[in-house]
């Protein structure tokens, strides 16, 4: 009881270390990612923030698999290396016998990371899917930022705008150019607003400013000063595309079970399974050997579990690609670990082999 106690503390401890230091990483590395998104004009800045708890939120199953196997792994590597393994092994404890309280300890992991992976991160996908499609449906002059140069959906026409108020209705200094094969039109006003007719036609109504027109390999270009000028904002058409798999429900991905769909099935269905697997795996792993230095199991733990992310997402891209069925490759690359661990913990349990030839007698061996 006293050895369970002590080694749940010890592993809540650090799984809490490893866990804050991994999410500040990951937090800041989509923060920057996501600034620079919003920078180029391909994010509300806005929703920068939401974006940003929704990514989140998608890459937390793959966040705590990770953790469990690193507390684990560490909390191990320094039992060996201050000899209280050795002690317990001593005292009839064998390396099988710490199985029991680890999966006590990763259990609830495997649980959270199913209900993330399977319910609330496609939940988030959607949200987040939402929030960027808002974004793309605005018109020309909403999608633009103060301060900034802007395209229009069209690709024709550039906006500038110094301010806008925060309705997105009112605008100030805006610098507005037209492309229309070799004619080009420049639009500067000191203010507009924009109007919305009752067929939901928009338009930019810019007030006190000038117009000018011409081709900028003629040199010329007329000049015109208006009181009121109205610009038609033609909408981004909506896109047709299928909805992402990210975004599907998992009873949706069964009830349609395409190749895409099973692939994203095999994927979700990976991560609770992995932090199993990568708990069990963490045990024997941890040994340390002084011979071949301190870090080399450390070393081989972290290609382990690169391998096993690469077997896991190339048996979700094979089986949405049609090249392996899912009744296979549901379970192939798991297999493929579990014999691993099962490997492993044959060869730190198992008795050394005695060969039959050493015990016989110096004699019988020359004679022979």
């Amino acid at each position: 009881m006293l050895l369970k106690t002590a080694l749940r503390r010890e592993l809540g401890s650090l799984a809490g270390v490893v866990f804050s230091a991994l999410f500040t990483i990951l937090v800041t590395t989509m923060l920057v990612r996501m600034l620079g998104r919003a920078a180029t004009g391909r994010v509300d800045p806005a929703s920068v923030l939401p974006l940003l708890a929704f990514s989140t939120v998608n890459y937390l199953s793959i966040l705590l698999v990770l953790t469990l196997y690193c507390a684990i792994l560490i909390a191990f590597t320094r039992a060996w290396r201050d000899a209280e393994m050795v002690i317990w092994q001593a005292n009839g404890l064998s390396i099988a016998a710490w199985i029991r309280p680890v999966m006590g300890f990763a259990l609830p992991f495997a649980v959270l990371v199913g209900i993330l992976s399977l319910v609330i991160a496609p939940w988030a996908n959607v949200q987040s899917g939402e929030y960027q499609s808002r974004f793309e449906q605005r018109q020309d002059i909403s999608r633009a930022a103060a301060g900034q140069f802007r395209e229009s959906a069209g690709g024709n026409r550039v906006f500038f705008v110094e301010s806008l108020d925060d309705e997105q209705t009112e605008v100030r200094n805006v610098f507005v150019t037209q492309q229309k094969g070799d004619e080009l039109t420049i639009v500067v006003s000191s203010s507009g607003r924009i109007l919305v007719l009752p067929d939901e036609e928009r338009f930019l109504v810019l007030e006190q400013g000038r117009r000018y027109d011409g081709a900028p390999s003629a040199g010329d270009f007329r000049m015109m000063s208006f009181d009121r000028y109205g610009l038609r904002l033609e909408p981004q058409e909506r896109s047709s595309a299928t909805r992402s798999t990210k975004a599907l429900g998992t009873l949706d991905l069964i009830a349609d079970p395409t190749p895409r769909n099973l692939g994203e099935l095999t994927w979700r269905v990976a991560q609770p399974v992995s932090a199993i697997l990568l708990a069990l795996l963490a045990i024997p792993l941890a040994s340390v050997n002084p011979r071949m230095g301190r870090s080399i199991n450390l070393v081989i733990a972290l290609l382990i579990y690169v391998v096993y992310n690469n077997l896991m997402t190339l048996t979700q891209a094979w089986v949405a690609q049609e090249r392996l069925p899912f009744s296979i490759g549901v379970w192939a690359s798991h297999a493929c670990i579990a014999v691993v661990v099962g490997w492993m913990y044959f060869t730190r349990t198992r008795l050394p082999r005695r060969s039959l030839w050493r015990w016989l007698p110096a004699r019988s061996r020359r004679a022979a």
